[in-house]
């Protein structure tokens, strides 16, 4: 436990060795070495669904001509043929979700088990507190990437409306085998919130908590504190900083904090931002405003905006003053 001591409390020195955690090179265990192959196939399929998602283009000029021209049934089968392809995609990130939340139970399964402290679990298996902050990563990055690109509800609303008209004129397809009335109702409920990764992990976390009532609510928000915690002090301080291989790792680094802080608040019966939570969120807070706004704007919104306690009484009003200054 001595890294993860080092970094808690600042102590750094010529001896220390690299980060508790390390997001670069942390490599499994044999203790881990299942549990991790099962979810790297899931991080992999995360890296494709980010590219695919970063490429959607929508089919917005496409609909637009055949909102214009209703009676004109080239122009119809036109928008048609170019959105079914893109409810494809979209039906594929939704299924990830719910992939992902199986992968995240696995994963708090392992990192909050009785058998040694949260902070000894992420001492001691890395790789698995690695993946566990790729998966946040990933999260963030895809809600940053779905809000900032209108056609996917605009093709999916257009989708919805024309399939219910073909149901009307009694128009069978084969498209609605692919997406029918139950999974399109559930498909509208996830893109119809701002930030559905995340919601989707909040509401995972919450669930396996309420799931697995032996084990003491301290064993997930202790986690999720102390990564927050580690994240927080290896970016305000620049001897850990400056060991980064990647300039890369900051961003990825300032995601994880905010994720865990997210879930920490959903989980945490009052919340993170309360005097007694575990987490400096005026520290955390500070990181944010460190950095170049450009880049830590999304992160602040998802503070802001997807957190459950934020509102409350119980948040001073200088925390708050900090997320909208």
């Amino acid at each position: 436990m001595g890294n993860l001591i080092k970094v808690l409390t600042r102590d750094i020195d010529n001896n220390a060795g690299n980060f508790f955690l390390d997001f670069e090179n942390a490599q499994p265990t044999e203790a881990e070495r299942q549990q991790w192959e099962q979810v790297s196939e899931v991080l992999k399929e995360a890296q494709s669904i980010l590219q695919d998602l970063q490429s959607y283009s929508g089919a917005g000029e496409a609909i637009r001509q055949a909102i214009q021209q209703p009676n004109d049934e080239r122009v119809q089968e036109k928008a048609w043929t170019s959105v079914v392809p893109l409810v494809g995609k979209l039906k594929k990130f939704y299924e990830f979700s719910v992939k992902l939340e199986g992968t995240l139970h696995g994963l708090l399964g392992f990192l909050t088990s009785g058998r040694c402290s949260p902070t000894q679990h992420l001492e001691q298996e890395q790789a698995l507190a690695r993946q566990f902050a790729e998966i946040l990563h990933f999260t963030l990055r895809f809600d940053e990437l779905k809000m900032t690109n209108p056609a996917i509800q605009n093709d999916f609303s257009y989708y919805r409306r024309t399939l219910s008209r073909m149901r009307i004129n009694n128009m069978v397809t084969e498209e609605e085998n692919e997406v029918n009335n139950e999974l399109a109702n559930r498909m509208s409920l996830f893109y119809a919130n701002a930030t559905p990764m995340l919601k989707t992990l909040s509401d995972a976390t919450t669930k396996f908590v309420s799931e697995n009532s032996d084990l003491p609510i301290e064993n997930t928000t202790d986690c999720l504190s102390t990564m927050a915690s580690v994240c927080k002090v290896m970016l305000e301080t620049p001897e850990y900083r400056s060991r980064f291989a990647s300039d890369d790792t900051v961003l990825f680094c300032l995601r994880v904090m905010v994720g865990v802080i997210i879930l920490y608040d959903y989980v945490h019966p009052a919340g993170a931002f309360v005097k007694s939570s575990k987490i400096d969120m005026k520290g955390c807070i500070k990181v944010l405003r460190e950095q170049p706004a450009n880049r830590v704007e999304g992160l602040i919104n998802a503070l802001r905006y997807t957190t459950k306690h934020l509102n409350d009484e119980t948040t001073s009003k200088q925390i708050k003053n900090m997320l909208q200054a």
